[in-house]
């Protein structure tokens, strides 16, 4: 039996409906955050601590843009049966980073961050047999012989 054979999907219809709301989300909120590595992140007058914060982000050059790119591709990705387990593990780093933002600093976001590292939790069950041949140990491999012979020298 080949290894995709091997391969399916835990939970498969919660795991369509999570995975495309999943990517919607990541999606949306990858494009408005290159939004705000264009324009700048909006604060308020005056500057909350999180908008002081989030402005020496910005100054960085790091966060806005190119995690807002990497969001909105992980997202597309997602829409695809066939690169869904790599979008998956593309947006964990993301997700995990989410949770301890809206934990430590973000608290009125927990309501989103919960449910984006949720999801992202979530969809690495449904999806770990896909991911079980990392965790494998190496496979021996076999040599023919012309004549067909395995462990032929």
């Amino acid at each position: 039996m080949s290894t995709l054979e091997k391969r399916s999907v835990r939970l498969p219809r919660l795991a369509l409906v999570v995975r495309i709301l999943f990517a919607l989300f990541l999606v949306g909120t990858g494009v408005m955050t290159m939004g705000f590595g264009i324009n700048g992140y909006p604060v308020g007058d005056p500057p909350t601590e999180l908008d002081q914060f989030m402005l020496a982000l910005e100054k960085t050059g790091y966060l806005i843009f190119w995690v807002g790119l990497l969001k909105t591709v992980a997202g597309g990705l997602m829409f695809f049966p066939r690169t869904t387990p790599l979008a998956i593990l593309m947006a964990l780093p993301y997700a995990f980073n989410i949770l301890l933002y809206v934990i430590f600093f973000a608290h009125q976001y927990l309501v989103v961050g919960l449910p984006d590292f949720a999801a992202c939790a979530l969809l690495i069950y449904c999806y770990f047999d896909w991911y079980r041949p990392i965790f494998a140990g190496p496979t021996p491999v076999s040599s023919q012989d012309s004549s067909g012979g395995e462990h032929a020298v």
